[in-house]
Order: C-alpha cells, then sequence, then structure tokens
C-alpha cells in the first residue's frame, strides 16, 4: 500500500511519543479544552491527549485519526481509564460523519488535504455541529515555511484570513495567530479559530 508522506512523518512522530510518554497537551489543544462539552468529535486526534482531558472532565469523544499507533495508544488509554471515547481509525479526506456533536475540533490536520478537499471537510465538520455548539480548528497557514511533513503534491497553506472567512456569521470567540521556531531555522505559521454556531 502507498501510504501518503504526512501519514507516514506523524506515524514515526507518534511511535516516538508513546516511547518516551510524552503525552502533554500542545498549546492548541490547552486553548481547546474549556470550549469543549457534551459530545465532542476530535477530528484527527493524533495520540489522544485532547481527547483524554476532555473525557476526564465529563464529556462523550468521537476520535478519528488515520494513525495506526495513535489510535491503538488511544483506545489502551480509554479502556485502562474507562472513558467514554470511541477511537477510530480512518481517513478522514472521506470518512463520513454521522450523527451531531456539541463540539468539534481539529487541530493540525485540514492543510494536510487538497484545498478543494479541507474545504469540504470543513464544512462537513461544521454541519454535523448542533446549533450553539463550539468549533476548535487549527492549521498552518502562508508563511510556514518548515513544509517536511507535507505530502509535496497535496496540501494546503491557507491564506491568512481564510479560516474565519469560512466562519463568517458564526459568533467568532476566539482568533489566534502564532509562529513558532521549526527545524533549520524555519518557520511555522498556525491560526486557531473558536467559533459558536449561529
Amino acid at each position: 500500500m502507498n501510504v501518503n508522506p504526512s501519514i507516514r512523518f506523524f506515524e514515526a512522530q507518534f511511535e516516538r511519543q508513546v516511547r518516551e510518554a510524552d503525552l502533554n497537551l500542545n498549546p492548541f489543544e490547552k486553548l481547546a479544552l474549556p470550549f469543549l462539552r457534551g459530545r465532542v468529535l476530535d477530528y484527527g486526534c493524533g495520540l489522544g491527549n485532547l481527547a483524554v482531558a476532555a473525557a476526564q472532565r465529563g464529556c462523550s469523544i468521537v476520535a478519528l485519526d488515520a494513525s495506526h499507533t495513535a489510535i491503538e495508544h488511544l483506545r489502551r488509554r480509554a479502556m485502562e481509564q474507562a472513558l467514554p471515547i470511541e477511537a477510530q481509525e480512518a481517513d478522514l479526506r472521506t470518512y463520513e460523519l454521522a450523527g451531531e456533536f456539541d463540539a468539534v475540533v481539529s487541530i493540525g490536520l485540514l492543510m494536510f488535504f487538497g484545498c478543494a478537499t479541507a474545504f469540504r471537510r470543513l464544512q462537513d465538520l461544521q454541519s454535523h455541529l448542533r446549533s450553539g455548539g463550539v468549533a476548535v480548528v487549527n492549521v498552518l497557514v502562508e508563511g510556514t515555511t518548515y513544509l517536511d511533513m507535507f505530502d509535496p503534491e497535496e496540501h494546503c497553506l491557507l491564506s491568512r484570513g481564510a479560516l474565519e472567512e469560512r466562519f463568517t456569521g458564526w459568533q467568532i470567540l476566539r482568533c489566534e495567530y502564532e509562529d513558532f521556531a521549526a527545524p533549520r531555522g524555519q518557520v511555522k505559521s498556525f491560526v486557531t479559530v473558536v467559533a459558536r454556531k449561529p
């Protein structure tokens, strides 16, 4: 099977994190956690650190990721702690969502799809969110120079402002741009939008 370069990149990263027990919330997960309630979709959950933290606070979680390592790790953690987490390995470029959620979160995922797919997936996430629910979406944007983890033929760095435009008519609760140092003097430029559905 021809595995997407982005999936290979993160599979190796997740294997290292599991070995080293590196399970702390990243800054974007810390920002998202206070906004999560009820039934939560974690779309591109990675190792599930945010899913575990939200479940420990009383949320029920549907956690999806393409990484076998990540999903198996999350299933073990959920079982050991008896947490209400349904973890599924899935190709999120084509996965069909079902049901409604009180919150949806997608941190660091959509930029790994082509732009047309990324926008379709975002629209799908929005449509499965209940009225009054909160979406937390985080992506890399133009200005990012660290591209090692991307499939060279299919990825999407949004222009600044493009993600907020996708939430026109919603209540924007937070919108933050942040730059982080990356290997070899490069930069990762992120935007995080937290928005309430009308």
